[in-house]
């Protein structure tokens, strides 16, 4: 017997926006949906199962009678129009959630080693001068102008903060995909980046779908929400940090860490076209173009309006340039431990050897299925 199930067309509608799939894939992979919408049709349970596989929604809160109210589980700063974000994406809330569980996991290890807290986690307010929390930030993360120049390319740029951040004791995340599943991108309107910040166990995670440029950008933003010790969920457009004085904050002293105003005023020619100097000051400082209009737009040579407007025609040029995303190939051995943290792969691989954590629970933080996988990654990390 075929057992059918009713299904709330609000709910329907719920996780059509939730899953955040685009309208000629939903149109190809979900024949039946305007159907069961209309109610011509009513799915059967094997179908609603399977729609809920494909649309990344919880089979048992499609049962319900209207649609439930999702909120994403930390502070979320983004903004659409000037106002709050009202539907997280189902994309967003599965990799937030999956690294809060690797939070939980390596903050129970690093008391149960005895491990000291990181003392630079909520030492500053947003009272701190700008200055004093970049330099501070410039010291933990060892980014100085003669390391700067060493680097030949933004990707040098992301790997060196990244590993500076990770020495300083900070679990850093760079995926552009959920989990290892390559056909759900990460999209960088959606969200850049967010901070789970914790004493025992900060974690930062950078949308690695997005440029190279920016998310070295992101990544010190997230950073500076590190020292306030507050955790945030960030999409650092310019209508969110006019709004908010914690992102304002946070990407005041991003851009002093990786601009510092000083050698910024000794190379930027007021009395030269502000276009034409772009690309050549984010190649020096290895950051985007929009961080250097945003220096500019510090350093008191245009106002906010006129940076609004120039940040706009910025992001309609470089978005006609193409991709320059990270993308999501290359050698997995290589990918895995910066998607889901060297530092992190390591205590896990390491306490599950020892057989302190079991086996499935290490398989399912680092999303690997196979034995020979998990210690292709030992290998790899130098545990064995």
């Amino acid at each position: 017997m075929t057992v059918r199930v009713e299904v709330s067309p609000e709910v329907l509608r719920w996780a059509r926006t939730r899953s955040g799939i685009d309208d000629e894939t939903w149109a190809s992979r979900f024949k039946d949906y305007d159907a069961w919408l209309s109610g011509d049709k009513t799915p059967t349970v094997k179908q609603l199962q399977i729609f809920a596989t494909k649309a990344h929604a919880p089979f048992g809160q499609l049962l319900l009678d209207e649609p439930p109210q999702e909120e994403v589980p930390i502070p979320d700063f983004r903004t659409v129009a000037n106002q709050p974000v009202v539907q997280p994406s189902a994309d967003l809330l599965e990799v937030i959630y999956q690294c809060q569980r690797r939070q939980d996991w390596y903050r129970n290890n690093q008391l149960i080693l005895g491990e000291d807290s990181l003392r630079f986690v909520g030492s500053a307010t947003t009272r701190t001068p700008i200055e004093a929390a970049a330099a501070g930030l410039r010291q933990l993360v060892d980014w100085t102008s003669a390391n700067r120049s060493e680097l030949r390319s933004w990707d040098d740029a992301v790997t060196r903060l990244r590993e500076n951040a990770e020495t300083a004791g900070v679990l850093v995340m760079i995926s552009g995909i959920v989990g290892s599943n390559t056909h759900r991108k990460l999209d960088p309107d959606s969200f850049r980046g967010f901070a789970l910040v914790d004493p025992y166990a900060s974690i930062v995670f950078v949308n690695g779908a997005d440029s190279k440029s920016a998310q070295v950008f992101t990544l010190a933003h997230e950073l500076a929400h590190v020292l306030l010790g507050s955790s945030a969920l960030s999409d650092l457009t310019g209508e969110s940090i006019r709004t908010n004085d914690h992102e304002r904050w946070c990407n005041r002293v991003a851009a002093e860490l990786l601009v510092p105003m000083g050698e910024f005023r000794s190379r930027f020619n007021p009395s030269l076209d502000l276009c034409a100097q772009l690309q050549a000051l984010a190649e020096a400082f290895r950051v985007s173009t929009q961080v250097i209009l945003g220096q500019i737009r510090e350093g008191g040579w245009i106002d906010w309006d006129q940076y609004m407007e120039e940040l706009r025609l910025e992001r309609t040029r470089v978005a006609g340039l193409g991709s320059m995303n990270a993308g999501t190939g290359g050698n997995f051995y290589n990918s895995k431990p910066v998607q889901v943290s060297k530092r992190f792969a390591r205590e896990l691989i390491a306490s599950t050897l020892e057989s302190r954590t079991a086996y499935t629970e290490a398989f399912r933080l680092l999303d690997v299925s196979k034995s020979a996988t998990f210690h292709g990654l030992s290998t790899q990390l130098g545990v064995t």
